[in-house]
């Protein structure tokens, strides 16, 4: 059996090793010679004096540099606040068990890039005659972006797991706002290093590498944090939701409280809100912006190649926004701090919600004022050519996505809060229905928030696509390209979503601190420890009220649910939105190539028909391959537990902890590699098999997954919520209503945590690599090895789609 396991764990590696042996070629055939404006000629006219478009991008360098700082600073202060010995140690043994899984994720990515590095020497020195020293700079790109994506996730986790202990002694301090406080400032600390570390190696590339490496290194970059993404976030996604519902059963099974310090599952559940609610949307943050910069930086370079000189100030306009990003979130952050404190600083209740919406909202305002602000102040001395000038029309479409970023966290919660109706309406069809009709109620709020986001979004790409037509964005474009204005602008669009970068990942990264310290709490035993209350005397200067201070942790667990859901519908508002940017660069290539390309997009073209059907397809197998892995690792893990669990402990041994832990990796390990080869493999087998077609399969993975991310993401948020107001607001733990919410929350939980998150990664992914399949697939002129090449890339894809089930399935013991 070792055997068996051992040969297949060797194809898996060695299909990978040929995936990006056949991209070697494609990866840097195209993109990668795109040639960039010279940025050292741009010139901009600010209030009467000229600046260069290199000082901006070293200005911007100062921002990101002020920007780690800050979040650095920010998880020093953190670090030394007051906390419990007991919580300490707690944490310490998350932060242990956390360590072991992002290692064992580095040693997996670090395979990879030795396989990528080994494609660009191979392509690059092999094949084109590049010197060494252009060949390093290029691997070094390689190695940033999957640097980039693991170490914002690696101190993502950090911090996370210092503020966890403190956040929950916190709660005794009799003062809720100071837990709300450490949980944002957790967040915000994460938000500011990742945007900040980002942009600076994109900065970097602009203003320092030679511009004929521009387009490579770019490239390269994507390819890398790309890779680092979507492996840590499908793994993620898998492991943390293994661990959570294994552990959340044992409470129907054994009736334990939550967060019972004999249910050995709850260290892997703390664990595993780290790596699917911390690595895998940090690093999934960090891929997002990057790649949305590429796709907008790489549009730019094609379009308006024969304006070089207004393509240069458009690029430095693009990261003159991104910098002011930095500064109006530490803004916002300040001010809504004193608002916070002013508003709720003296309360004992309040609605832990309100504080994270003022700041979302503080930021939204702030950032679209900046935005006219500084558009006006760099693009307003380019004539008028009628109508709408040029800045203010790309003003009003990048704010149409920061509006977004916003509003939809706003919808969001009317689906997923515990104030919402439709989280009341769960309940109230458990209370009778039990576990069947919580499902389907929670079923319900999972559609109708797909229809009014969709309807949302659509709504502003509207308002992006009549404001594009404007004579000031047409003529920018050559008359060749003006068909792609829209396209322009809901690249925009989706570089808007992305407006409050810091302040979306900062409410985002709430949710794991504020589920930590609940858990945290009850592990701690804080309430039997002899020295606890004088521990908070001396910390607080007051008596602890240890009931009161769970009710804290759990209100404030159920806010961090609330907003973890609302940042997933934007992350993947920018993959669908952006997605349209991406496959810009295919059209562009057909035209050039073949003429005739937009005639052949229509909807009347049966290949764009079946390309459309082909997406919806695999959004709905990778919807069941990522949800299989954790029924599995999820039954083995309550399998563990029901045999090894003793009830007359007061305390699991930690060595039942770790076992669980390990058992979480290795179905998170199994369900990423079967997903992560069909995804490739699907990709070059379509863009060989015909280009027409693959671009409908672009188009639908991005629109199926839209809807299908939106509903699973916002019925699991439901049904979570729902049995959060069981717990805290109705106080019916223990009850068959109770029993019905677990069941729910844990049907939700690869729906919201694991299959909905992950299809980011996955729609940017495809598109990214799509490009450059399509390209090496188009020039190639035997048509017969084209088709054999697709055959075989396609059946190796349906054998890994049919391993993803039935080689994962449960299998009973003997």
């Amino acid at each position: 059996m070792m055997m068996f396991k051992g040969k297949r764990n060797f194809l898996s590696f060695f299909i990978i090793s040929a995936i990006l042996f056949l991209l070697a070629p494609m990866a840097f055939a195209g993109e990668a010679d795109i040639e960039l404006p010279d940025l050292t000629a741009v010139v901009f006219n600010i209030f009467g004096s000229p600046v260069g478009g290199i000082t901006i991008l070293n200005f911007g360098l100062v921002v990101c540099i002020i920007g780690m700082g800050f979040g650095l600073m920010q998880y020093t202060q953190t670090k030394n606040l007051p906390a419990h010995q007991a919580m300490l140690d707690v944490s310490a043994t998350i932060w242990e068990t956390c360590k072991t899984y992002v290692i064992q994720q580095g040693k997996f990515l670090a395979g990879l890039w030795v396989l990528i590095a080994a494609c660009i020497l191979y392509y690059f020195m092999g094949l084109q005659g590049k010197s060494f020293g252009d060949v390093f700079i290029i691997l070094a790109a390689s190695v940033l972006g999957i640097l980039g994506s693991y170490g914002v996730a690696w101190f993502g986790i950090r911090i996370n797991t210092v503020a966890n202990s403190r956040a929950a002694f916190a709660s005794l301090s009799g003062k809720p706002l100071n837990i709300v406080d450490i949980c944002l400032r957790s967040g915000m600390s994460v938000g500011l290093v990742l945007v900040s570390i980002e942009l600076f190696f994109m900065l970097a590339i602009l203003a320092y590498i030679p511009p004929e490496l521009i387009g490579p290194v770019f490239i390269g970059f994507a390819i890398g944090e790309s890779l680092g993404a979507s492996a840590l976030r499908i793994c993620g996604g898998i492991f943390t939701k293994i661990a959570d519902i294994g552990s959340d059963l044992m409470k129907i099974i054994f009736h334990l409280p939550e967060d019972d310090p004999k249910n050995p599952g709850v260290i892997a559940d703390c664990t595993g809100d780290n790596a699917g609610d911390s690595v895998g949307p940090t690093a999934d943050g960090f891929e997002t912006y990057g790649v949305t910069g590429v796709a907008l930086v790489t549009f730019l370079a094609l379009a308006m190649a024969g304006n070089p000189e207004m393509g240069g100030k458009l690029i430095i306009w693009i990261f003159a926004m991104r910098i002011m990003m930095v500064i109006t979130s530490l803004i916002s952050y300040f001010v809504n701090n004193a608002v916070s404190k002013s508003l709720f600083g003296a309360k004992k209740e309040f609605n832990f919600e309100h504080p994270l919406t003022n700041l979302v909202w503080i930021t939204s305002i702030v950032s679209i004022a900046i935005t006219f602000f500084a558009s006006h102040a760099l693009l307003a001395d380019i004539p008028s050519v009628g109508g709408i000038d040029l800045w203010l029309a790309l003003s009003i479409i990048i704010s149409c996505g920061t509006i977004a970023g916003a509003l939809i966290p706003e919808l969001t919660k009317v689906f997923t809060s515990t104030s919402s109706r439709h989280c009341a309406e769960v309940i109230d069809a458990s209370r009778q229905g039990g576990a069947s009709l919580n499902i389907l109620s929670g079923l319900v709020a999972g559609n109708f928030s797909a229809f009014w986001e969709g309807l949302a979004i659509l709504a502003l790409m509207l308002i992006a696509y009549l404001v594009s037509q404007s004579a000031s964005i047409i003529t920018l474009l050559p008359e060749a390209f003006q068909f792609a204005a829209p396209v322009f602008a809901f690249g925009l669009v989706a570089f808007g979503f992305l407006g409050m970068g810091p302040v979306t990942i900062a409410v985002d990264s709430f949710g794991p601190v504020s589920d930590n310290a609940q858990s945290i709490y009850e592990l701690s035993m804080i309430e039997k420890r002899p020295d606890a209350s004088q521990t908070v005397k001396n910390a607080y200067g007051t008596e602890p009220d240890f009931a009161l201070a769970k009710h804290f942790l759990e209100s404030c667990d159920g806010a961090g649910n609330t907003f973890k859901a609302t940042a997933k519908p934007v992350l993947i508002g920018t993959a669908v939105v952006g997605a349209t940017t991406m496959v810009f660069g295919i059209i562009i290539l057909l035209e050039n190539l073949f003429g005739g390309a937009i005639a052949k997009l229509s909807l009347v073209q049966p290949e764009i028909i079946l390309g459309l059907l082909m997406g919806g397809a695999i959004i709905y197998w990778f919807t069941g391959a990522s949800t299989q892995a954790v029924v599995t690792g999820a039954y083995r893990a309550v399998v563990f537990i029901k045999d090894n669990i003793n009830l007359d402990k007061e305390q699991a041994d930690i060595k039942d902890s770790k076992e669980i832990v390990k058992i979480c990796t290795i179905y998170a390990q199994k369900g990423m590699i079967n997903i992560f080869i069909v995804i490739f493999f699907m990709a070059l087998a379509l863009s060989f098999f015909n280009p027409y077609f693959f671009i409908g399969y672009l188009i639908g993975i991005a629109f199926f997954g839209l809807y299908q991310a939106i509903f699973m993401a916002n019925a699991g948020g439901c049904w979570d919520n729902a049995k959060k107001i069981v717990e805290v607001d109705l106080a019916e733990k223990n009850t068959p209503l109770h029993e019905a919410s677990v069941v729910g929350d844990t049907v939700g939980d690869p729906f919201k945590d694991t299959s909905s998150v992950s299809l980011n990664p996955v729609i940017k992914f495809t598109t990214l690599f799509g490009l450059l399949a399509t390209e090496i697939a188009v020039t190639m002129t035997s048509q017969s090895l084209k088709m054999g090449l697709a055959s075989l890339f396609f059946l190796i894809a349906l054998v890994f789609v049919y391993r993803s089930f039935y080689g994962m399935r449960i299998a009973e013991k003997g």
